[in-house]
C-alpha cells in the first residue's frame, strides 16, 4: 500500500507555508489585473492583425512559464532519485500538471492567432509540432502515473520520464533558428537583420510584465498543490493506520 510505503513522517514535509502562498496570491492577482490592463488598453494595436495579436501575451506567457515548469518538474524529479523523498515527487507531479495545463493553453491560443496571421488553424511547423510532442510527451507522464502498483516504482518511472521528456523544452525554444521557421517570428533575442525584428517597446513591457504575473500565478498553483497532496497523503496514511488497528 501507498501509506505503508512511505516511511517518512508525512505531515512534516507538507506543512504549509500560508504567508508564501498568500504573497504569491496577492502578487499573482495583482499582476494579471494590471497585465489585462496592458494588453487591452495601454499596449498599441497591431496594424496587420489587429486585435487579434493580443492573445500573443498570453500565448508566449503561457509557453514561457510552462517551460520553467517542465525544469522544475527536471530538478525535483532528480532529487527524488537520488534522495527517494516523497516530498520532491508531489513537486514534480504538481508543476508537471501545471505545465500541462499552460501547454494545453499555448495549443489552444496558438491556431486562433495562426488563423488570423497565417490564414490557417495549423501548419506542421517546427514549434508547433515540437509543442505537440511536447504535450504528448507530459501526457504519458500523467498515465505513467495512472498505472497500477507501489506508487514509489510508478514514481521513480515517472521521474525518468520527465527528465527526459525536458529534452524536448531546448528544442521547442531553438526549433525556429534551427529550422529557419517562416512562421513564429523570434521575439527574445531578435535583430533588425531577424525574422521578426523583436517587438515594440510597450509591447514587450506588457509581454514581461504578463510573463512576471503568470509566473507567480505558477508559484501560487505549485504551493496550493503540493499542500493539497500533501493532505491527501496524509489523510491515507491514517486511514492505514486505522484499517491496520481494526485488523488487529
Amino acid at each position: 500500500m501507498e501509506a505503508c510505503a512511505e516511511k517518512e513522517k508525512v505531515p512534516v514535509f507538507f506543512e504549509r507555508k500560508s504567508s508564501l502562498e498568500k504573497a504569491l496570491f496577492i502578487g499573482a492577482a495583482a499582476g494579471l489585473l494590471i497585465s489585462f490592463y496592458l494588453i487591452f488598453i495601454w499596449s498599441p494595436i497591431e496594424k496587420t492583425m489587429g486585435l487579434v495579436q493580443k492573445i500573443f501575451y498570453i500565448h508566449v506567457a503561457s509557453a514561457s512559464t510552462a517551460f520553467i515548469a517542465f525544469f522544475i518538474v527536471f530538478v525535483f524529479s532528480l532529487l527524488f532519485i537520488i534522495k527517494r523523498k516523497r516530498i520532491f515527487d508531489t513537486y514534480a507531479k504538481v508543476s508537471a500538471e501545471i505545465g500541462l495545463v499552460l501547454t494545453t493553453i499555448v495549443l489552444t491560443t496558438g491556431p486562433i492567432w495562426a488563423k488570423s496571421s497565417w490564414n490557417t488553424w495549423w501548419a506542421w511547423e517546427p514549434r508547433l509540432t515540437t509543442t505537440l510532442i511536447l504535450w504528448f510527451i507530459y501526457m504519458a507522464y500523467f498515465m505513467i502515473r495512472q498505472m497500477d502498483g507501489v506508487w514509489e516504482k510508478k514514481a521513480r518511472l515517472a521521474a525518468v520520464f520527465g527528465m527526459i521528456g525536458f529534452i524536448d523544452v531546448p528544442i521547442v525554444f531553438f526549433s525556429i533558428r534551427w529550422w529557419q521557421s517562416k512562421f513564429h517570428p523570434i521575439v527574445f533575442g531578435a535583430g533588425p537583420s531577424q525574422q521578426g525584428g523583436g517587438v515594440d517597446e510597450r509591447m514587450l513591457v506588457t509581454l514581461l510584465v504578463t510573463i512576471f504575473a503568470v509566473l507567480l500565478l505558477y508559484g501560487y498553483l505549485l504551493l496550493k498543490g503540493v499542500a493539497l497532496e500533501g493532505m491527501k497523503i496524509t489523510l491515507n496514511h491514517r486511514k492505514e493506520k486505522i484499517r491496520e488497528r481494526l485488523i488487529q
